[in-house]
């Protein structure tokens, strides 16, 4: 008796060790689900509720580099300097021009005048848009540095739509190509190569207008003003100069009253008949009060009075 009712307490021992064992096991598997599915909770006490797709989709985002199109300028500068040789300036500017690979393209030069006594130069250059500014440096270390100023302008629109302009005008220009040799009557031939010729023309100015565009993007332009310092102990002109001068002054006088002279030749010739006549007519005149005045006539006692 004691040894049959020992067996089955036994087993069902087992078998509640067993069930609760189960039940421990599914427990911690949907514990470990739900901490799966589960809202995250951000380190500001937010609930984030994001799908595993979306989460992913965010941190590819977060990955990516925004990719900006780098703005097209056309860059125009300006630069003023008090130098003390113009002369020398210039040779320098030319170098300068030499190393930062450009073009002189403009050249002004003002030699001093009794209303402006000072040197002045203007120069036009265009350097590589990557090199402006250490050309500027550069021209600021020649001289005394007035003023300067940079201006620029994007026309980044103005390019894509050439751009897409000529890509629609090269479509065009194929179809018409392909019409053309389709195209049986003379008529229908002409008439479609005027249409293509009236495509190919506008192609033709947008390239070229795209083209000046990317140029003035790629070189900028620097406007050099260069005027000569005036120092206080030059205030009068060497003696050269003055002797220069009185001469000019002396020899264009000379030349005006010479050609005054010739003036008034003239005028008296075209005038020489009113002028014979004229004196023809006090000369009369004169003669014939002469002859009809009075004579005094003298007695003998008078003489003897006398």
């Amino acid at each position: 008796m004691y040894a049959s009712t020992k067996l089955p307490r036994t087993s069902a021992l087992f078998m509640s060790a067993l069930l609760g064992g189960l039940i421990f096991t599914s427990c911690a598997s949907s514990d470990r689900s739900t901490n799966q599915s589960a809202p995250q909770v951000a380190a500001n006490g937010a609930v984030n509720q994001l799908p595993a797709n979306e989460s992913r989709m965010s941190q590819k985002a977060e990955v990516a580099p925004i990719t900006r199109s780098r703005p097209q300028l056309i860059k125009k500068a300006a630069i003023s300097l008090t130098v003390n040789s113009v002369d020398k300036t210039v040779d320098a500017v030319s170098q300068i021009i030499n190393q930062q690979q450009g073009d002189l393209i403009g050249l002004n030069q003002q030699q001093p005048k009794s209303d402006n006594p000072r040197y002045t130069a203007t120069i036009q250059l265009r350097i590589p848009e990557n090199r402006l500014e250490p050309t500027l440096e550069e021209l600021a270390k020649l001289g005394t540095v007035e003023s300067r100023n940079i201006t620029a302008e994007d026309v980044g629109d103005r390019l894509v739509d050439f751009q897409a302009r000529l890509t629609n005008l090269q479509k065009t220009e194929a179809n018409l190509q392909k019409i053309m040799d389709r195209a049986g009557s003379v008529r229908d031939v002409l008439s479609v190569a005027q249409e293509l010729s009236n495509v190919r023309q506008t192609i033709e100015q947008i390239n070229a207008q795209l083209k000046s565009l990317q140029n003035q993007v790629a070189y900028s332009t620097i406007t050099l003003n260069l005027e000569a310092a005036v120092s206080s102990t030059s205030s009068q002109p060497a003696l050269g100069l003055q002797v220069q001068e009185t001469w000019n002054n002396s020899t264009h006088s000379l030349s005006t009253f010479s050609v005054g002279l010739l003036k008034l030749g003239i005028w008296l010739i075209v005038y020489s008949p009113y002028l014979l006549i004229l004196v023809a007519l006090v000369y009369g005149f004169s003669r014939w009060q002469r002859n009809h005045s009075p004579r005094l006539t003298q007695t003998p006692e008078s003489t003897r009075s006398e």
